[in-house]
């Protein structure tokens, strides 16, 4: 699990696919004393297992699903990602609950510069777009961001100074992916109301629970 804050811009210095296990190899600041062989890192929002290190770099085996899901796809040499650490229980949640499963590909439709912040309006999949609610979370590349102006598959996030400082979405020019993860709440309250779980909460629900009068005078 994961908060969206991120602690280091680590850069990719070898991409390796010998007997067909891609892995991927980053050079980071995270201290080295702090992580260890399978441990969990956020990579661009994509949660991923450490399976080699050194002093200043570390490597994840990456799946294909990951692979096939996942802007990874695209990773190349000297690429910058962003990293988080797995949230300790004893960490404070700055951003909002992230697992690091990515939900899909969405792609920059649009920058614009105001003052010292930067919008960007970006286009989400379907399956991301029933969970996109106004000032609502979500996690671009990783990165806690707040919902604003859902419309259909187009939503807007606001970069402010120290988002544009510590991340690389600065960096992103209309026609970029991006990963996309939905906000995990949202998931379950979806998933419960809509009746996957068995039942769903329709008016007849709420009469049986108190949460409505059966008499039409009284609210």
């Amino acid at each position: 699990m994961f908060t969206g804050i991120i602690e280091d811009i680590g850069t990719v210095r070898a991409l390796d696919n010998q007997g067909g296990s891609p892995a991927l190899s980053v050079e980071s600041r995270l201290p080295a004393d702090e992580l260890k062989l399978g441990d969990s890192v956020a990579v661009n929002g994509v949660c991923l297992t450490v399976s080699d290190m050194s002093k200043s770099m570390f490597t994840v085996d990456l799946s294909h699903e990951t692979l096939s899901s996942t802007t990874l796809q695209y990773c190349m040499l000297g690429h910058r990602l962003h990293l988080e650490r797995a949230l300790t229980l004893s960490g404070r949640l700055g951003g909002h609950l992230v697992t690091g499963h990515v939900d899909g590909v969405g792609e920059v439709i649009s920058k614009t510069s105001r003052g010292r912040n930067l919008d960007l309006v970006l286009l989400a999949p379907s399956a991301v777009v029933p969970y996109l609610v106004s000032k609502g979370s979500v996690a671009v590349d990783g990165v806690s961001l707040t919902v604003n102006d859902p419309n259909g598959q187009r939503f807007q996030v606001t970069l402010v100074p120290h988002t544009l400082d510590q991340t690389t979405l600065a960096e992103r020019k209309p026609g970029d992916r991006v990963n996309l993860e939905a906000d995990l709440l949202g998931k379950y309250v979806r998933h419960f109301a809509s009746g996957h779980s068995g039942r769903g909460i329709d008016e007849q629900f709420l009469l049986e629970h108190g949460f409505l009068s059966k008499d039409p005078a009284k609210p």
